[in-house]
């Protein structure tokens, strides 16, 4: 009963987010503010245009990432049924995937629990390669 309540949480949590962004983000990053300036969201709908699968699906298994990802989908004006598609994905993998993983992995290994932290910490810090190398590639070449 957790496995569809998690995805279905997961997938309306999103939905709301990427409403959110879409209906009041957008507006603040347009006025050109001190803090919210028009050239990020331009950034932005860059970035989904090339990125928008990954940043949808993946952002849900990376800490902070997957609370900001679908306000910066809706506040980038990412178009709803490619959005949603991609939620829905992201929602399954990550509700039902993760849920169901923790209890199968916590049924059949029990030490498992013993190495909770360190497991969690190893999955983090693999998630975050693709970030870390998206960064890397966009450093200024030295000349």
């Amino acid at each position: 009963m957790l496995i569809p309540l998690v995805t279905i949480a997961a997938i309306l949590g999103d939905s709301a987010g990427y409403w959110f962004g879409n209906k009041i983000g957008a507006p603040l990053l347009e006025r050109n503010t001190r803090f919210f300036r028009h050239e990020h969201l331009e950034h932005a709908r860059e970035f989904y245009e090339r990125h928008g699968v990954l940043a949808v699906v993946l952002a849900r298994f990376i800490p902070v990432v997957r609370t900001f990802a679908p306000i910066v989908a809706g506040m980038a004006r990412m178009r709803y049924r490619l959005f949603l598609s991609y939620n829905v994905i992201g929602g399954l993998l990550w509700g039902a995937g993760v849920t169901f993983l923790g209890y199968y992995l916590g049924e059949k290994f029990p030490f498992v629990s013993q190495y909770l932290t360190p497991i969690i910490l190893v999955v983090i810090g693999i998630t975050c390669i693709p970030i870390l190398w998206e960064a890397y590639k966009q450093l200024p070449k030295k000349r």
